[in-house]
């Protein structure tokens, strides 16, 4: 029986596209196979190296098929479409998939294969955004419509439950819309209610996990951004350095310099945008502190970049420095000492 090396798989809902070679580089493989047959397939077969895009689905069939024996490899989908023959089909992808595998710089950017568990938590996370941005939803269409009648309300959602009391005692609101302002209250503090649940459950996790309160000591990141960055980067020593992680999150400024000039332009925003979200929003808190005043320990180096930059680069920036803190906390199993912080440089 002829020995297979590695197989690339290109998966979907119900079809399965095999292409696997040998250890000289042969194809010995070209197979498609039905989703009940995937695993009955694999089990007959000695273990090998199997790759696959990486994927939501993908982390599943990595985990059953390690259970099986075979060394699995997840490639993020952009590292695998140079290596994609001419002409889109699933027996093509399979072999662009085979292909990238035997790269020494593809197989260094592989994705951490996630436990059960931890995608459960990042689904949590999923629902609690979802759920914030029907609030936000709701919430500027309760402004819109009380603005129809003349009624306004201060920025933030804090305002919002004043704002249905107003609209419940003014009599400029004629009677039919009532039970309508009523019926967008009611949903309005369901959506709250279960905002709040999901953010206890997010908490209990913070709080039994060492990694993600450790990391919440870092000034800018909280329990939500913590867990992210755990759940996101199960295995940070993949990463060769803080600014390849930083790179990987997509806070880096994208390269486009030639003949020897230097010319960085805006971020890449290629990485993990909810992830990124999180930095950038902790780092614009802190930079809001440091400008009302009411921050007394920021680092001389971003009072020095808030006086040459606008806030928002500046916030990046903080972001960026606070993703390689993290990265170093995470692989060191350090605590966050904020002298040091101090200390460093500015980000460029």
């Amino acid at each position: 029986m002829v020995e297979i090396t590695r197989i690339g798989m290109d998966t979907s809902k119900s079809v399965f596209q095999l292409h696997g070679v040998d250890a000289a580089e042969r194809v010995v493989l070209r197979k498609k196979l039905r989703r009940r047959e995937v695993l009955a397939f694999f089990a007959e077969l000695p273990p090998c190296r199997v790759g696959m895009e990486a994927c939501g689905g993908s982390h599943y069939w990595a985990r059953e098929l390690q259970a099986l024996g075979h060394r699995v490899e997840l490639i993020p989908p952009q590292y695998v479409k140079p290596y994609v023959p001419r002409g889109k089909h699933d027996a093509a992808d399979a072999e662009g998939i085979c292909e990238a595998m035997s790269r020494p710089k593809v197989r260094q950017r592989l994705v951490p294969i996630k436990s059960a568990e931890a995608q459960a938590a990042l689904m949590l996370v999923g629902l609690r955004e979802r759920l914030v941005r029907q609030r936000t939803q709701l919430i500027n269409a309760i402004r819109g419509y009380a603005a129809e009648f003349g009624l306004v309300a201060a920025k933030g959602k804090a305002k919002i439950a004043a704002l249905l009391r107003r609209i419940a005692d003014d009599p400029a609101v004629p009677e039919p819309a009532w039970p309508l302002f009523a019926e967008l209250a009611a949903e309005h503090a369901r959506l709250e209610a279960r905002i709040k649940e999901a953010d206890a459950k997010l908490m209990a996790w913070h709080r039994q996990d060492e990694q993600s309160r450790r990391l919440a000591e870092i000034p800018s990141i909280g329990p939500i951004g913590a867990s992210l960055l755990v759940l996101k980067a199960p295995d940070p020593q993949r990463f060769r350095s803080g600014r390849d992680f930083a790179a990987w999150i997509g806070l880096t400024p994208k390269n486009h310099s030639t003949a020897g000039k230097q010319r960085l332009g805006v971020i890449t925003r290629a990485g993990d945008e909810t992830l990124r979200s999180q930095l950038v929003v902790g780092a614009t808190s802190v930079i809001r502190q440091v400008r009302c005043g009411t921050s007394r320990s920021a680092p001389p180096w971003l009072l020095a970049l808030l006086a040459r930059k606008p806030p928002k680069l500046a916030a990046v920036a903080l972001a960026n420095k606070v993703a390689r803190i993290a990265w170093k906390l995470m692989v060191s199993g350090e605590r966050y000492d904020p002298a040091r912080l101090a200390a460093l440089p500015a980000t460029t």
